[in-house]
């Protein structure tokens, strides 16, 4: 029997575990609308007592009347926290820093051993290698690179661990830095964002994770460009417009850098079509390019589910 407090959950992702959630509280009142009309959806929206969301426009959140709104990521930025009422708590959650960890190392491996070129010409008949061909370049592994984190939070610090783990150098900016050091005897060093510049002028690898905010957007931009190394690689897990995009292109136009692999961008697909940007520079063979899916385990997933579930019946306790 149903007693609990009305939750609506919009975000189509979690709606795949559309079982899940009322088997871990089953005595709440589950309202899986993702599928739902925009209309239906804010109607639903605005009767809710929890919300479960990835995205809030500014409309619906100055209607919505829910006690908790819970975000089913680690980023608020899509969320309009403002027009929320003041009595609103907000929650979020994360447990994607292993699966980008692992995306981080594959797309540092693709990079460096250039397989999808090499894997194109194998296609195409052509057996190419330091054997067969003197013009083709030998591949670094990752105890020949330096890897520049910018930003060191859960996602940086997983991938850290694993960078290390196969021998990795590593260098890193940050907003505030820990009294104590992190104990990792392959990370160099770590220093306020202002040392921006000389991270990118020692980094192989530039790994872009940190929150967008004011002061992050546009972050990367021709000045920095110029710093990198042109064999450099640039990977972004957290924000597209933490690069400017512009910038980017020109980058890779002028050869200031060797590559970039992107995982988010700077605009939203229509549907399943991707933005005009995104198809440009996907179409670029030095960009790795992937639909913003590094954290998409099915452990991330089931793991948010069953944290959301016991924030929602830890919140309910205290509130009631």
């Amino acid at each position: 029997m149903v007693t609990g407090l009305k939750v609506v959950v919009t975000d189509p992702i979690m709606s795949r575990f559309e079982r899940l959630f009322p088997r871990l509280l089953p005595e709440y009142d589950w309202h899986f609308v993702a599928g739902f009309s925009p209309l239906e959806q804010s109607a639903h929206i605005a009767n809710a007592e929890v919300l479960v969301c990835a995205r809030l426009s500014a409309q619906d959140a100055q209607r919505c009347q829910a006690r908790l709104v819970h975000v089913t990521g680690s980023g608020t930025d899509r969320v309009a926290l403002a027009s929320l009422p003041s009595t609103t708590t907000v929650a979020t959650t994360s447990h994607h820093e292993q699966s980008i960890a692992e995306h981080i190392l594959m797309v540092i491996m693709a990079h460096e051993r250039r397989l999808f070129q090499v894997s194109e010409e194998l296609k195409a008949g052509s057996w190419r290698s330091v054997a067969t061909d003197a013009s083709v370049p030998m591949f670094r592994t990752f105890k020949d690179l330096t890897i520049g984190f910018v930003g060191l939070g859960g996602i940086g610090a997983r991938a850290l661990d694993a960078v290390s783990a196969l021998g990795a150098k590593s260098v890193a900016v940050r907003r505030s830095v820990p009294r104590h050091p992190m104990s990792n005897e392959n990370l160099l060093w770590t220093k306020p964002m202002d040392h921006l510049p000389e991270l990118l002028e020692c980094s192989d690898v530039v790994i872009l994770c940190l929150p967008l905010t004011a002061e992050t957007t546009g972050l990367i931009s021709s000045t920095e460009f110029k710093r990198m190394r042109s064999d450099a690689l640039l990977v972004n897990v957290s924000r597209g417009p933490i690069i400017d995009s512009q910038s980017l292109l020109d980058a890779l136009d002028q050869s200031l850098i060797a590559g970039a692999a992107l995982d988010v961008w700077w605009d939203a697909p229509m549907g399943s079509v991707a933005p005009a940007l995104t198809q440009r520079l996907a179409a670029d063979p030095r960009v790795i390019a992937t639909p913003h899916y590094s954290g998409h385990a099915n452990e991330t997933f089931v793991s948010r589910v069953q944290e959301i579930c016991s924030n929602i019946r830890e919140f309910t306790a205290v509130s009631a």
